[in-house]
C-alpha cells in the first residue's frame, strides 16, 4: 500500500530544541504530526569515545517528496554537528490516516 508515506526518526539534545523543529515542520507543512518522545537515553559511539546522553525523540509523520526539506529544515535548526535523520518508509497503514498525512504535507 505505500505511496511514499515516512516516519523520520530525529534525536534532539533537550525539548525545547525538538518543539522548535517539530513546530517549525508542522507550520511549513513539511510533516503532518510530529510527535516529541521525552526520556530517551541515548549510548552512543562519536569519534572514538562511548558517550551516554539524555535526549529527546522526533517522530515525524510525512511524504517522501518532502523528505529533502525535512532534512533541510532539522539541519538548519538543530545544534549537532551530524543530526540523527533517518527515514522509514511506512509499508502499511490505517488509509485515512494516511490519506490525512497526504493532505496535510504542502507536495514542492
Amino acid at each position: 500500500m505505500s505511496d511514499g508515506y515516512l516516519v523520520v526518526l530525529c534525536t534532539c539534545p533537550d525539548r525545547d530544541t525538538a518543539v522548535r523543529i517539530a513546530q517549525r515542520l508542522v507550520d511549513e507543512r513539511q510533516a503532518a504530526c510530529v510527535n516529541v518522545v521525552p526520556g530517551l537515553l541515548s549510548i552512543y559511539a562519536w569519534e572514538g569515545t562511548r558517550h551516554q546522553d539524555e535526549e529527546v525523540l522526533l517522530v515525524i509523520k510525512t511524504r517522501e517528496e518532502v523528505f529533502q526539506a525535512v532534512q533541510d529544515t532539522v539541519r538548519t535548526l538543530h545544534p549537532y554537528e551530524l543530526p540523527e535523520i533517518i527515514a522509514v518508509e511506512i509499508k502499511d497503514g490505517l488509509r485515512p490516516y494516511l490519506d490525512w498525512i497526504a493532505g496535510a504535507v504542502t507536495r514542492p
